[in-house]
């Protein structure tokens, strides 16, 4: 059963890293934003590939916000992944320390 509860608490862990990375390339757009990037820079392509399919999403179910000026996607995009990083990598470990016995 300890090989199970590796894998799970491995899975957790990469997890773990990829919503962090994620979260960091949301920061790094909403402050690009602010200054209006070149969008033909690979950075900012790179950037907006990357953190689009997440944004779009959460900007579709809020058409108000963007009338004003103001995007808030990425706001609720931290808030999801703050519970993301909370509730199921903390869930997945204690599944895996529960498989092991401790």
């Amino acid at each position: 059963m300890f090989i199970f509860a590796n894998l799970i608490n491995t899975a957790a862990y990469i997890l773990d890293i990829a919503l962090m990375i994620l979260w960091w390339l949301i920061l790094v757009r909403a402050i690009i934003s602010w200054v209006n990037p070149d969008p033909r820079n690979p950075l900012v392509q790179f950037l907006y590939k990357t953190t689009e399919p997440i944004l779009y999403p959460i900007r579709k179910m809020l058409p108000g916000s963007l009338k004003f000026g103001i995007d808030i996607s990425p706001i609720i995009a931290f808030l999801i992944i703050m519970f993301l990083k909370s509730f199921l990598i903390r869930t997945l470990v204690d599944i895996s320390l529960k498989l092991r016995g401790l």
